[in-house]
């Protein structure tokens, strides 16, 4: 929730203090000597066993360019890294130097004074050679706040073995989906589809395909409660209710890729982060058998949600100058081919795109055009707020404890609760 006056002003303060006197005894170094050094401490927030050995390997390397630098890497969960940051800037002691943050979270932490303006430093080169719609979650009033490191949106996984016993294609359509769960279940005994329950992110792309969306940032208007939200709820209920989807509603990420990996469901809905992992599994042993199509589409149309990460340095570091070269590495054209070659993760810089490793990536050309359609959410403070809720009702629609009329209204009651003054 946004802070008043007060809490900002006190924010600002520590932000400040911490400046001064260092948010980590480990990290100060030197400062305009020309050679850095010192403690750079990152918190990386991708997955464990898969994403994050890669970025910690790279992380090595940028010690390796400048030998008087300790990156100190921490994999920090997820789920907990949002509330774990705000709580040590807050408090001034025991964040990290550099963060990696869900796109959502940036005007947010940029808005509680907690980043520092990257503008004109060492962090921010070549602008322009950003993708346009990976830059615009990183600015906030008018100044820049972090660093697009990849960016993603949502499609269709699907098992292509299992597809051909039951002999149908990708489902364009939610209708097809339904008829496409039929027939594998039919042909197979399986279930079509694995729609994860606990985390709203994942509805977006049924909430986009009937033409909704969250709020009206531009006319400050909550949307989630009105006809294309509703029926958005009975989109995702139907498809449960109908046998076509299985669902959960507690520890959704695991359940979904146990159940995929293993072959127990021939489809489920998610993005280039979940490919190395899904490839681990014993139904893809042979890569070829993972087969990715776009999220079906709605009544309005087929719409996938932006996601993805940037990277953002503490305003109180006390080692700003390797923490602005060290976003500035890991952000970088060669970094950002190396992760889209061994990650299959999708550049934020054009000229990445030119890499080899990623045009010989097939997730990543055809996860590219998925991006550049891809529905932006309003980078607004709350943005990161408006899930919480979102999830609550999700998960009781899912598991049939409230109706999509219900589940509707209650959002969009909190939505405007969290957004004063907001119609």
């Amino acid at each position: 929730m946004r802070r008043g006056i007060t809490a900002t002003a006190l924010v600002a303060t520590l932000a400040l203090a911490a400046t001064a006197c260092g948010g980590d005894d480990e990290s100060g170094g030197s400062k305009g000597s020309g050679e850095l050094s010192g403690t750079v401490t990152w918190w990386d927030t991708s997955n464990v066993g898969s994403e994050d050995k890669v970025f910690k390997k790279i992380a090595e390397g940028f010690e390796k360019e400048h030998p008087k630098v300790d990156v100190k890497y921490v994999n920090v969960p997820f789920g907990e890294a949002q509330n774990k940051f705000k709580n040590a800037a807050q408090a001034g002691s025991g964040a990290p130097d550099v963060i990696r943050s869900e796109v959502a979270w940036t005007p947010e932490f940029a808005d509680l004074g907690y980043l520092a303006p990257l503008d004109g430093t060492a962090a921010l080169k070549d602008q322009g050679d950003f993708l346009e719609q990976a830059a615009a979650s990183t600015k906030y009033k008018g100044k820049t706040y972090a660093v697009p490191q990849v960016i993603d949106s949502m499609g269709i996984f699907y098992n292509k073995k299992m597809f051909a016993d039951a002999g149908v294609e990708p489902p364009a359509s939610v209708a097809d989906l339904k008829t496409v769960a039929e027939k594998i279940k039919k042909k197979t005994g399986k279930t079509g589809l694995y729609l994860r329950g606990d985390d709203s992110y994942y509805f977006l792309s049924f909430l986009y395909g009937e033409g909704g969306d969250l709020v009206d940032a531009d006319a400050k208007t909550v949307t989630v409660d009105n006809a294309a939200g509703v029926k958005a709820f009975g989109v995702v209920k139907d498809l449960v209710d109908s046998g076509a989807a299985k669902t959960d509603a507690t520890d959704g990420w695991e359940n979904m890729m146990q159940s995929f990996k293993n072959g127990d469901v021939a489809m489920m809905i998610n993005g280039p982060w979940a490919v190395a992992d899904t490839l681990t599994g014993k139904e893809f042993t042979d890569k070829a058998n993972l087969g990715i199509s776009t999220v079906p589409a709605g009544s309005a149309g087929q719409g996938a949600p932006q996601g993805g990460h940037n990277l953002g340095v503490y305003a109180g570091s006390a080692n700003l100058d390797a923490s602005y070269a060290f976003v500035d590495y890991m952000t970088s054209v060669q970094t950002q081919a190396q992760t889209a070659g061994e990650l299959n993760l999708l550049p934020t810089r054009t000229s990445a795109y030119a890499k080899k490793q990623a045009v010989d990536s097939e997730i990543v050309q055809f996860f590219k055009p998925v991006v550049e359609t891809a529905v932006e959410r309003p980078w607004i403070p709350e943005t990161g707020s408006l899930f919480a809720p979102l999830n609550v009702e999700y998960t009781k629609v899912l598991t049939g404890q409230s109706t999509p009329e219900k589940a509707a209204k209650s959002t969009g009651d909190s939505y405007r609760k969290l957004l004063k003054g907001w119609k």
